[in-house]
């Protein structure tokens, strides 16, 4: 039976050689500058086999870092880091988004010269820490921002968005679930403003469309897309109507036009998430992309019932940068080691062995 995985795509402007995803995978390997290197571009140009390889979140600010050490794209020096990154994938004949993400309440100031966290409103993320240069610490009292601080958030998206075009992206995918700064606005979870930014759906969205409509101004709708994780609880996050969140931010993106629509289930099969990946598919007519758990087996499925153009893999890209020739010669997957996932270096990162013949063999330029 033919796999519709391996079948291409038409994304938006992108035409996709297949419908399996690379997922944004935050690895923490750009050094504490947040500027990508030969290292990341390796690790890319390994899994230039996806249909298109999403980067891990993307800083838009020298102030939003939450992780050490990921990538940045707020200027000159890492747009240059980037563009060896997305050659690399190019001349592999791949395609490549970028994730433009701001932590928002999840960051820290000790991460960030001192900088007080933002966020939509002054609630902490509960119950958990973050770590820093002193360790494992509690989350801060973020500062809400005021309404007038708004088109300066925008403004710094948009920025990245040109900067991406410049990296030599072939598409952009705007960070609005996992309660990041975009998140803590849409779901009401985080959000208790009572402007124009808060209250009602339309009103929670109203930055996320703002930030939307900035990458497609710069970009075209074709190349945008939006990754949203209504039922997905970290980062202390919740939202009293998720089902009318999907409909609403579905709606949207369909009177755009925007490329794509990543929804992120907390576990793909449970009924809730199911159900919402019946809204999104109802309302909006883009490429849907759902991601969450799937294996080859239930994304084929996915696939086959309508339920998904294409799927997001995850954890399973991490361990196996040939995922797409092991899906299609149907052998066994490699497993990741969790110890690595976030430590510096090579090892855990580019010397996953891929599967020739037979056996399992180091990838090229692998360092074990």
């Amino acid at each position: 039976m033919t796999s519709k995985l391996l079948t291409p795509v038409q994304v938006g402007d992108l035409a996709l050689k297949n419908r399996i995803i690379m997922s944004s995978l935050t690895r923490s390997r750009a050094g504490k500058q947040h500027i990508p290197n030969e290292l990341l571009a390796e690790y890319y140009m390994q899994r230039a086999s996806a249909g298109l390889v999403m980067t891990e979140a993307t800083m838009i600010a020298a102030d939003g870092c939450a992780f050490t050490a990921e990538a940045g794209i707020w200027d000159a020096e890492r747009v240059a880091g980037w563009k060896q990154v997305t050659d690399a994938v190019h001349q592999a004949g791949g395609l490549m988004a970028v994730q433009l993400w701001h932590p928002g309440r999840a960051a820290h100031s000790l991460l960030n010269d001192g900088a007080q966290p933002i966020s939509s409103s002054n609630k902490a993320i509960r119950n958990d820490t973050i770590y820093t240069s002193k360790g494992a610490q509690p989350y801060e009292v973020p500062r809400a921002l005021r309404t007038d601080e708004l088109p300066g958030i925008v403004a710094s998206f948009r920025k990245a968005a040109e900067n991406a075009k410049q990296a030599g992206f072939d598409a952009v995918e705007i960070h609005g679930a996992h309660g990041y700064l975009l998140d803590q606005f849409l779901r009401d979870g985080a959000n208790d403003r009572s402007d124009l930014y808060g209250g009602s759906i339309e009103n929670r969205a109203r930055l996320l469309f703002e930030v939307v409509d900035a990458a497609i101004d710069v970009l075209g709708a074709g190349r945008v897309g939006l990754r949203i994780s209504p039922l997905v609880p970290y980062n202390d996050m919740i939202d009293s109507d998720p089902k009318l969140l999907v409909a609403y931010v579905a709606e949207q993106l369909e009177r755009r036009g925007a490329a794509f629509l990543d929804l992120r289930h907390d576990q793909y099969d449970r009924p809730a998430e199911q159900e919402l990946a019946k809204i999104a598919r109802t309302t909006y007519h883009g490429t849907l992309m759902r991601n969450g758990g799937f294996s080859q087996a239930s994304g084929e499925a996915a696939l086959a019932d309508g339920s998904a153009d294409a799927i997001i893999y995850g954890k399973l890209y991490i361990a196996n940068p040939d995922l797409v020739e092991r899906f299609r010669l149907g052998t066994p997957l490699a497993q990741l080691d969790p110890k690595t996932l976030y430590s510096p270096g090579p090892h855990g990162y580019t010397d996953y062995p891929v599967f020739v013949g037979s056996r399992a063999e180091p990838a090229a330029n692998a360092v074990i």
